[in-house]
């Protein structure tokens, strides 16, 4: 879940886009700062917050390279105005879109700036969030005891604060630290006290995202019947919600871990309900990885007659695509279950058509 419920001024919804759209930016003209400035020759508050409102929205919507021009111009203007509260935030917002971007040392740059001005101006609210931010960089670059410092500071500050919000993210954080740590039941414990919080908020998105984490913990942890305990109660709340790509996710690690447990039936049978939604979506990788767990399935089951049939559309979705790696794949599959079989024509076939694609 990282630091995907934070937002640096304490608000967790965006404030009046539209009429923020109507004031300051012309019709079409809706990305870039640029037409924003030059309405400001003398800037004030209110102004320069919708411009950082504009950033925010970029931010949202994935617009990252935009969004970090709106808050550069931003922290300019705030310097102006010798504002250092609005500076700090801003310098937030700054390392969440350079974290969203991948790039973690610059995320970490801008972090501490903004942590430098949240405890020099006494903003616990801004400090709290900026400590979950650099626990997340540093378990980025590989210091999981720099992001369990910071992510434990970042705790004690929510909790605080009585910031319920704020004390999930903290809690899942450190969940997630202490899992790149290598100490999965401290993980799981952490990330229990998150869901337990996340649950009287009503907040389905940030419980789905818990519940991933916990049955990823679990699954890591070799125990495949926790994990999919976990696994089902996110399936629930993705079809609640009607996110298909996310449903898709959750198929793949429910089949998956039933194929672990050696229950192949219920493997299967949530692998046919992977490729359905995939072929919904019109996912051809999805499809494709979805035909091959099924005929893995059927394979380890000694149904080799159904195990080739999906193979075959494996085979099939893969020349579509194209992508010669799993042409190969499904090829070798084919030959393998076919040799089970006994259909020794088959093999052969299987078998020139891999050593022809060795001349294409």
């Amino acid at each position: 879940m990282d630091n995907q419920l934070l937002c640096c001024d304490g608000e967790r919804k965006s404030r009046e886009v539209g009429k923020l759209h109507e004031t300051l930016v012309t019709p079409g003209n809706t990305s870039r700062p640029d037409n924003v400035l030059a309405q400001i020759s003398m800037p004030c508050v209110g102004e320069v917050d919708r411009l950082l409102e504009l950033g925010v929205e970029q931010q949202k919507t994935g617009q990252f390279e935009v969004a970090l021009e709106s808050f550069k111009h931003a922290i300019k203007l705030y310097t102006q105005l010798h504002n250092q509260r609005k500076v700090g935030r801003v310098l937030c917002y700054l390392a969440l879109t350079v974290y969203s971007m991948g790039d973690f040392p610059q995320a970490i740059e801008y972090a501490s700036s903004s942590l430098a001005i949240a405890q020099e101006i006494s903003d616990p609210p801004l400090e709290g969030q900026v400590l979950g931010i650099l626990g997340n960089c540093y378990r980025h670059i590989g210091d999981a005891a720099k992001a369990i410092e910071q992510g434990q500071q970042s705790l004690t500050i929510m909790r605080e604060l009585e910031d319920r919000a704020g004390e999930v993210v903290a809690l899942n954080n450190l969940g997630l630290a202490y899992k790149a740590m290598g100490d999965l039941s401290t993980a799981i414990a952490y990330q229990q006290k998150s869901l337990s919080v996340v649950q009287t908020l009503g907040d389905l998105q940030a419980t789905e995202q818990i519940l991933r984490n916990l049955g990823n913990a679990f699954y890591a942890m070799g125990d495949f019947a926790r994990a999919i305990q976990y696994y089902e109660q996110r399936l629930t709340i993705a079809r609640e919600l009607g996110d298909h790509r996310i449903e898709g996710q959750i198929l793949k690690n429910l089949s998956y871990a039933c194929y672990a447990l050696g229950d192949y039936l219920q493997a299967i049978e949530y692998g046919r309900a992977r490729l359905v939604t995939a072929r919904k979506l019109g996912d051809c990788r999805a499809e494709e990885q979805s035909l091959g767990s099924l005929g893995v399935a059927f394979d380890a089951m000694g149904d080799y007659v159904q195990a080739i049939e999906y193979y075959e559309q494996r085979l099939k979705v893969a020349r579509s695509i194209p992508d010669q790696r799993v042409e190969k794949q499904a090829l070798s599959s084919l030959t393998t279950a076919c040799y089970a079989l006994g259909d020794y024509a088959k093999v052969m076939e299987y078998h020139e058509q891999s050593l022809a694609m060795r001349d294409r």
